[in-house]
């Protein structure tokens, strides 16, 4: 079916017979298009053990494909001044690009060949998880990295919150067979998401996707069963000199009617060097050199993840302060505080309506946790509804609570 949306900014969409979404959003500007496939492999769906696939399937995929070998679909790649993104989430695998709009066909045509005909060569496997095993180890170069990891993996219930790095010793266990299942049952294209932003003809597309990825429906994979969360603290001894932070505490996800009173309580707490933590735990209390908070969301369950990077003699009460911040933000706010947070986060909107690469994902993402395509227009309306007393009403019947804290470094924290 084809249709679009009736907004200012018109979405594009056709979905195969076999499920798969197409979307697209015209940028009149730009001479690049920007293209994600989401692709129902992450890391929490994973059989157990095998934590950190992700990222050797994502490598490995592009060691070949079709009638090319991995040399050959590099230079393809390349030669198309294509900039190569690709992520592990939660749900999804998500690998596309950026380039000259021209050359979009061709790209599109390349990616076929990687999602659905894969050589998956054994001798290029090992140097696929090797990579994957070098991102594990790169992480004790990187702890607030690690700390923030950790904390997720902890706050949502398992395996939603999966580490996508994974561990060394389930990686070491991988064998190239297993991975193989991985991407037969993970690149299902029943399940895939298509997206496309900048300069682009939608029918070429939809006419190249018949011939390139329409099979028989699939069978569609089942949503991903949600297990108990993790330990409230957890530490991880480190002998340096400082101790990270990691802090998460539950909020509403995007698909709830207070998201946007959520994003503005947020922003008020960490949304610059005006905003409280900044002010609260650096500024007035000189205790930590790092700190901020932010939303973060899968389509189960959300919450605000925080850090603050500190010195042991100060990591106590850093974290009392942070959680008392935190607290005290429904006591009240100023009309000045609500002002700047919206002109924050209006400001980062703008600047993903003019990234083809941001609103190509921000589409997908947005079709895969609400079922449908926000337009930039709806999102500024409703960041411009918020207010003092629609933020505060929403912070007293949502407290933030229920901390989970993960620390590394060499001292512990008392958690309250």
């Amino acid at each position: 079916m084809t249709g679009t949306v009736n907004m200012r900014e018109t979405i594009d969409k056709h979905i195969l017979r076999n499920g798969l979404v197409l979307l697209g959003e015209r940028m009149e500007a730009v001479e690049s298009a920007a293209f994600v496939f989401m692709v129902p492999a992450g890391a929490a769906r994973l059989p157990e053990g095998c934590s950190g696939a992700g990222n050797v399937v994502i490598d490995w995929v592009f060691r070949g494909a079709g009638d090319k070998d991995s040399r050959q679909l590099g230079d393809a790649l390349d030669g198309l001044g294509l900039h190569r993104a690709s992520a592990v989430k939660s749900a999804h695998i998500i690998i596309g690009g950026t380039l000259e709009a021209s050359n979009l066909a061709e790209a599109l045509k390349l990616y076929a060949d990687i999602i659905t005909k894969p050589r998956l060569e054994q001798e290029q496997f090992e140097p696929a998880r090797q990579l994957a095993m070098d991102g594990v180890l790169a992480l004790d170069d990187d702890p607030r990295q690690k700390v923030g990891l950790i904390v997720r993996e902890k706050f949502y219930a398992g395996p939603l919150g999966r580490s996508p790095v994974g561990n060394i010793e389930d990686l070491k266990a991988l064998t190239a067979e297993r991975t193989r299942r991985i991407i037969q049952n993970g690149f299902n294209l029943s399940d895939t998401i298509f997206a496309v932003a900048g300069k682009y003809d939608f029918d070429s597309i939809i006419r190249q996707f018949e011939d390139s990825f329409e099979t028989e429906q699939q069978e569609r994979l089942a949503p991903v069963k949600s297990g108990s969360k993790g330990d409230r603290y957890t530490h991880v001894s480190n002998e340096g000199a400082q101790v990270h932070i990691g802090i998460m505490t539950g909020t509403v996800t995007v698909n709830d009617d207070d998201y946007y009173n959520a994003r503005a309580a947020i922003s008020v707490l960490s949304g610059g060097m005006s905003a409280r933590l900044f002010t609260e735990v650096r500024e007035k209390r000189g205790l930590c050199y790092a700190i901020g908070a932010r939303y973060h969301t899968l389509k189960e369950a959300a919450g605000v993840m925080c850090y603050a990077g500190t010195t042991p003699d100060k990591a106590q009460e850093t974290l009392d302060v942070i959680t008392a911040e935190f607290n005290r933000l429904s006591e009240g706010m100023s009309e000045e505080e609500i002002g700047r947070a919206k002109v924050g986060l209006k400001s980062s909107l703008i600047l993903q309506s003019e990234s083809s690469s941001s609103r190509a994902g921000g589409i997908a993402n947005d079709h895969y946790l609400l079922g449908r395509v926000r337009s930039l227009d709806e999102i500024k309306a409703k960041i411009e509804e918020a207010s003092v007393d629609s933020v505060l009403g929403f912070l007293r019947a949502n407290k933030f609570e229920g901390f989970t804290v993960v620390t590394i470094g060499p001292q512990e924290v008392m958690v309250k």
